[in-house]
């Protein structure tokens, strides 16, 4: 995939500032995770080209807090043992945040606080919510996730985008 970032030279003209793969990229069994950009509490317009999620010392965890973004693509693979020890405890390293957010009982659940937009680009697979019901998804659909316990249940293997907004959480 081409990543194409863009941004502004030091007389204000538009310039084209990266272009080519993602820089922070994560491979482990069954999951291909590319982070494609990040944007921090501190955001403005125009916004500092230095979201590059694998250099930036403000990288705590692939979710966002309020008033930041992420945006990545995901691919899963249901027929590789993501469960192998050692693999979980490398990509952790990677994605920080992403095993702390999970439910160890419950195997896939978890809860952000975030609200996330999905669009399913190819494979399929089930969107599962705490009361145990389902919707099958299929290439072309769109999850506006808002911050409700889910889990993610592939059935073939699958690719997907996701952009995520940080938020409060509601008392």
């Amino acid at each position: 995939m081409k990543r194409v970032v863009t941004g502004h030279d030091k007389n204000g003209k538009s310039v084209f500032i990266k272009v080519g793969e993602p820089e922070h990229v994560v491979k482990g069994p069954g999951v291909l995770w590319k982070e494609l950009w990040a944007t921090f509490s501190d955001c403005k317009v125009p916004a500092d080209t230095g979201g590059e999620p694998s250099k930036r010392d403000q990288w705590k965890s692939i979710f966002p807090e309020p008033g930041e973004t992420r945006i990545r693509i995901v691919e899963m693979d249901p027929e590789v043992d993501a469960y192998n020890t050692e693999e979980l405890e490398r990509i952790g390293k990677q994605l920080p945040g992403l095993y702390e957010h999970m439910e160890p009982d419950s195997p896939g659940m978890h809860t952000t606080d975030s609200v996330d937009y999905g669009v399913v680009i190819s494979g399929k697979l089930a969107l599962e919510l705490d009361d145990g019901k389902t919707v099958d998804l299929e290439p072309g659909d769109v999850i506006i996730q808002n911050g409700t316990r889910h889990a993610w249940r592939y059935k073939e293997k699958c690719t997907m985008l996701w952009v995520l907004i940080g938020a409060e959480r509601k008392s």
